[in-house]
């Protein structure tokens, strides 16, 4: 008897609107077409968007292994995987979900500190339009505004009074 090839179970990730056409398979799934993971560089004082990040390979993970305590990484060098959802309103497109994981990487020792079950659950948070940035330090703050202002001031100027002040700390 030959043994049959185990079946993989992939994850697709649906590029069009799911619920367009049929209604049938697809129906309901959420998209991830409109989030974009943003690598903010503290020490650098710059933020990119990394495609990588969506599956944990960004520039910055690459050759990481990445452990379960801060402490365990005493020099490592600070950065921020924040999750930016967009989406198209009637007022124009807008920055509608934001948060911020921490992350430190030591490329010397090829070490690194990042929860993983984080950096999962505020890519859900991001998706269902939660703003979390408070626990970013300041310069980091100003850094991922930033680079939302730069990228597109239309989004920027339309999103939300609650990413604003808690990025920029100032009544809106």
């Amino acid at each position: 008897m030959s043994e049959q090839p185990k079946k993989k179970i992939g994850f697709n990730i649906i590029k069009n609107d799911p619920t367009e056409g049929h209604g049938g398979f697809g129906a309901g799934v959420m998209t991830l077409d409109n989030i974009a993971p943003v690598i903010i560089d503290v020490e650098e004082g710059t933020a990119e968007v990394d495609i990588g990040a969506m599956h944990a390979r960004s520039m910055v993970e690459r050759g990481i292994k990445f452990l379960k305590t801060k402490e365990e990484v005493p020099n490592g060098k600070p950065y921020w995987l924040v999750w930016v959802t967009i989406e198209a309103t009637q007022e124009g497109p807008q920055y509608v979900g934001v948060t911020a994981c921490e992350m430190t990487v030591d490329r010397s020792i090829r070490r690194g500190y990042k929860s993983l079950p984080q950096h999962v659950n505020y890519m859900d948070k991001s998706l269902k339009r939660h703003i979390i940035v408070e626990h970013m330090d300041e310069k980091s703050k100003r850094i991922l505004a930033g680079f939302l202002k730069s990228h597109n001031a239309q989004m920027w100027e339309h999103s939300s009074a609650q990413l604003k002040q808690g990025l920029l700390e100032e009544d809106i």
